[in-house]
């Protein structure tokens, strides 16, 4: 047979590819992506908490087994621990207005009972109008108090 008999056809050139919609390895690429920036965000928002309990407890370690002061001092430090802590975990304009009532409730929200607003927690806020400071047995059992609220905070979340 001679090539001009043949029933062929001409040769059709494809048409362009469009962008849209892209192919599903760009949608598993986009995936990808998003999962691996909220997987970072959560995984250093969980090592930054565990760093600042772990380094409270520390602190809170070393507060308790220092004789170099006295019991006040130590009672203005175990605050100013609470609320570091309490500010690395939660959002700042959440915890640094509070004070008074509103503080010892925030620190009861993570404990069992009421400890802060009606036991030996309230000499974090008594602390700065007391005449006396307060007894080694005082400080003893809110050392104990803290080393609770500081393993509440480890577990939450």
């Amino acid at each position: 047979m001679e090539a001009q008999q043949l029933p062929l056809k001409d040769i059709h050139i494809p048409q362009a590819i469009n962008w849209w919609p892209p192919a599903i390895g760009w949608w598993l690429l986009v995936l990808l992506i998003i999962l691996l920036l909220v997987g970072s965000i959560w995984l250093y928002k969980r090592l930054t908490r565990k760093t600042a309990v772990k380094t409270a407890k520390n602190l809170l370690l070393l507060i308790k087994q220092d004789s170099q002061t006295d019991n006040q001092q130590k009672l203005v430090e175990l605050s100013k621990l609470l609320r570091r802590v309490a500010i690395s975990n939660q959002p700042r304009k959440n915890i640094a207005g509070l004070t008074g009532n509103d503080w010892l409730s925030f620190l009861d929200s993570s404990v069992k009972g009421q400890p802060f607003t009606i036991g030996v927690g309230q000499l974090l806020a008594e602390a700065p109008y007391r005449k006396t400071p307060p007894s080694d047995d005082q400080i003893s059992q809110l050392v104990g108090l803290c080393q609770d609220w500081l393993n509440a905070q480890a577990k939450a979340k």
